[in-house]
């Protein structure tokens, strides 16, 4: 699995990149506040959120600080997805957030 800093990731999406995140924590958490246009699929309703991603895409996975985000990678690899975990999460995202 590949790893990236939540800081790499901000700079990665300033420069203009288009990355595929998906944020994994649970809804109250997401509500607090998240990176804008990231949608959510708790880890909780893990496996049932694949049927949602495609296969060719690289997904940046993101949590509270980075453990959720290593279980939800471990998975996705698993089931043949590609996927990158964002090493901090949210509590290391220095970034825009909406609540």
């Amino acid at each position: 699995m590949q790893n990236i800093h939540a800081t790499e990731l901000r700079e990665k999406l300033e420069n203009g990149e288009t990355l595929h995140i998906i944020d994994v924590r649970e809804q109250d958490e997401y509500d607090a506040g998240h990176i804008p246009h990231v949608p959510l699929y708790p880890l909780s309703e893990f496996p049932g959120v694949t049927d949602k991603l495609a296969k060719d895409n690289v997904y940046h996975v993101i949590c509270r600080s980075g453990g959720r985000s290593v279980t939800a990678c471990d998975y996705l690899e698993s089931e043949g997805y590609k996927v990158v975990n964002v090493e901090g999460g949210m509590l290391a995202w220095d970034g825009d957030i909406e609540a």
